[in-house]
């Protein structure tokens, strides 16, 4: 199994597009972006490609939540290399369940800083590992569809396969 200080990358299908992850040496993930055009993670261009063999089984685990099983990604091993701040936003992130939502002013007072809200959307907005580290369950306290780096339309699918699949209200606020 590799390891060490490698960095990996794989080229996933979705029904939302081609996406890109890329893993450290002990398999936790950096990063997981949607690939538009021929943009690229340039930080990550000497990463090794995984291949098929998937030695993490990362990739299996996002097949996996794309058809429908939602935990299957609830325990991959990520790095939090942000801020203290980001990373506590965006340890924050992985506890509102698949299927939820919750607005910005409830993720900045489940951290303990009520007036951060605007810090909260920063950080989740800086967010490098999508889908997995779920920023498109942030949504406006209002309930409106917010900010989303891969795109509303892709938000929107992702709240709608996660409730479909948990058997929730589409977009339903918890507040």
């Amino acid at each position: 199994m590799p390891s060490g200080d490698r960095i990996f990358a794989a080229r996933l299908g979705t029904p939302l597009g081609e996406a890109r992850m890329v893993c450290d040496g002990d398999g936790r993930l950096q990063a997981f972006h949607w690939v538009e055009g021929d943009r690229e993670l340039s930080r990550y261009g000497a990463a090794e490609m995984i291949g098929d063999d998937d030695p993490f089984g990362l990739c299996r685990a996002i097949t996996d939540y794309f058809a429908g099983n939602l935990h299957a990604i609830d325990a991959l091993p990520v790095v939090f290399a942000g801020t203290p701040f980001q990373n506590t936003v965006w340890q924050a992130l992985r506890t509102i369940p698949a299927g939820e939502t919750l607005s910005y002013g409830v993720l900045a007072a489940r951290i303990g800083i009520p007036k951060a809200v605007r810090a909260v959307g920063l950080a989740n907005g800086a967010n490098p590992v999508g889908v997995i580290v779920p920023c498109h369950r942030v949504i406006g306290a209002d309930g409106s569809l917010t900010g989303y780096g891969g795109g509303l339309e892709r938000k929107k699918w992702l709240l709608a396969h996660e409730a479909r699949h948990a058997g929730t209200e589409l977009f339903a606020l918890r507040r």
